[in-house]
């Protein structure tokens, strides 16, 4: 196993490299950049460009005087001010520099300035970093502790009572927009109509660091119960259904008729023999549940709740054409999804140590 893991860690860096290569040229070359941004905002701005490019006052025109009202034309720049915008943005060099140059910094974890925040990428990630990681950890704990029991169970009362409750239940919570059913939270429990037993901004109160140890786990866990019961009320509905079909494709089989042939208890068959190979396409979809919440599960949250995590900063910056926040937030986001590959892969063994991953050679590193 240890040289499955060395071999699967090295595989990591060109996985890594290829997803930054492909975006970086993709996203360099695509139109409506920073520059043409910027070029375009100063059709706004008068004949008079912000000091940040030249370190003094240019005029627009190179010279040229326009009439009141006329509206801007980017031709009415001067080659030598286009030249000064592209590079304020890092334009003036190559491509393949430029993606070098990034690649040299990352190493270092050198991401750069954003181009319109005014602060290092390095401090906006960890201020929305932790929102991320909590929202993401949390719920799709709370997702897997609640949807597999509960998949199991449905399972074993297949056809019961139970499980069409639970199942009408289930389809309820799925057809519930994230976005609907955090908005219905905030209504009911955040002061928007009726209770206000939750605050609503932010992840931790003012004045967090002079509370207790109790006061402070208590403090986070309030700001943190709509967002994650907004994000598990839509996530947990598929991965029940999907654990209680992987246990009832299960059940059926020879080796667990074998297994209560030989007056086995219901729950030595279950757990002692059906688990560990029902789980397997369960465990399966964890580095994809994750991410998915790490990110794109979090993004409406996080706006709704005024939340500043790696999703909505990711996705301004995409709006923005921010580059060194996107590439930063691309890395981040990459490199997580790789490494919980590898988690996944090493629960696989954990469930059922049959599974022998060196044995099948490099073709599956």
């Amino acid at each position: 196993m240890t040289t499955y893991l060395l071999r699967r860690l090295a595989l990591m860096v060109p996985t890594l490299l290829g997803i930054m290569a492909l975006n970086f040229f993709i996203i360099q070359t695509a139109p409506g950049g920073p520059v043409d941004q910027f070029i375009a905002k100063l059709s706004g701005e008068g004949d008079m460009v912000m000091e940040r490019i030249t370190g003094q006052a240019t005029e627009v025109s190179g010279g040229h005087d326009k009439g009141e009202g006329e509206p801007f034309n980017s031709r009415d720049l001067s080659p030598e001010l286009l030249q000064e915008i592209q590079k304020l943005y890092g334009f003036d060099k190559p491509l393949l520099e430029r993606f070098g140059t990034m690649l040299k910094d990352y190493a270092t974890f050198d991401f750069g300035d954003s181009f319109f925040k005014g602060r290092s990428v390095v401090e906006l990630v960890r201020e929305s970093l932790p929102v991320s990681m909590s929202l993401g950890i949390w719920s799709t704990l709370i997702i897997y502790l609640v949807s597999i029991p509960l998949g199991i169970r449905k399972a074993v009362k297949h056809g019961t009572r139970f499980d069409a409750a639970t199942g009408m239940a289930v389809i309820v919570a799925n057809a519930i927009p994230v976005f609907l059913f955090a908005i219905l939270l905030i209504v009911l429990f955040a002061g928007g109509s009726y209770f206000k037993w939750f605050p609503l901004r932010g992840l931790v109160s003012p004045g967090f660091e002079r509370l207790p140890l109790s006061g402070k786990i208590a403090d986070y866990f309030m700001h943190l119960a709509l967002p994650i019961a907004a994000m598990v009320i839509g996530g947990f509905a598929t991965l029940t259904m999907l654990t209680k079909n992987s246990f009832l494709d299960e059940i059926g089989k020879l080796y667990v008729v074998a297994a209560q042939a030989k007056g086995l208890s219901e729950k030595k068959v279950l757990y002692g023999h059906i688990f560990r190979n029902a789980m397997l396409i369960v465990i399966s979809g964890f580095p994809a549940a994750f991410v998915s919440m790490f990110f794109t599960g979090s993004l409406l949250v996080e706006v709704i709740f005024s939340l500043n995590g790696m999703g909505l900063l990711g996705f301004e910056a995409a709006m923005q054409r921010d580059y060194p926040v996107m590439f930063a937030t691309l890395y981040i986001f990459t490199t997580i999804g790789l490494a919980t590959k590898i988690i996944s892969d090493l629960t696989y063994i954990f469930i059922d140590p049959r599974i022998d991953f060196e044995s099948r050679g490099p073709r599956h590193g």
